[in-house]
């Protein structure tokens, strides 16, 4: 049985090309607890985003948040070209389109969206949503904190400025390997 050439292919650390074993070697990172409430949070376009552990505190690897979203929120078709996108549904009920398919997941369920799948969420129920998102590797976390407006008080009242979010959505995808397909 033949390897998987994937896993063997040069990584770029520090502007260096290095094997993944050496960077499994030099990207050692600390234990992180991040407790409750705590991570840097952003508001829009209506949802509450959480960072639970960034690229930077990963080595690169991946990239976590929590999202909380009001009934009918969630974006539109949309399509992320570098990383692999889960979903975890830990209260309330999230409709997902998943290339030409929906389904329903409620809580505990676990979906996986490998790159390149047109994907979208969106709160079906009528109260709000809370779900953990992971991205595969990190670095979609620039993305959010460019197009987003950070807050340093979670409770504060989330805007709707779903119009000027969007409009920063469009501006940075491309930047980011992210396509929205809106008719």
């Amino acid at each position: 049985m033949a390897a998987d050439r994937r896993y063997f292919r040069p990584m770029t650390i520090d502007s260096r090309t290095v094997s993944r074993e050496e960077a499994a070697i030099t990207n050692r990172r600390s234990p992180l607890h991040r407790a409750a409430g705590t991570g840097a949070t952003y508001l829009g376009p209506g949802d509450l985003y959480r960072f639970l552990v960034t690229g930077a505190e990963t080595g690169g690897a991946y990239f976590a948040m929590e999202a909380i979203v009001p009934p009918g929120g969630g974006p539109p078709p949309h399509i992320h070209r570098y990383e692999d996108e889960t979903f975890y549904i830990v209260e309330g009920e999230c409709g997902l389109l998943l290339g030409e398919e929906w389904i329903t997941a409620g809580v505990g369920d676990f979906v996986n969206v490998p790159r390149g799948t047109v994907h979208r969420f969106q709160n079906q129920g009528t109260e709000a949503m809370r779900m953990i998102l992971t991205f595969t590797p990190a670095g979609i976390e620039k993305f959010f904190e460019e197009t987003l407006e950070r807050t340093l008080d979670p409770t504060a009242h989330i805007p709707d400025n779903v119009d000027a979010v969007a409009a920063r959505f469009a501006a940075a995808a491309p930047r980011y390997g992210i396509e929205f397909l809106i008719n």
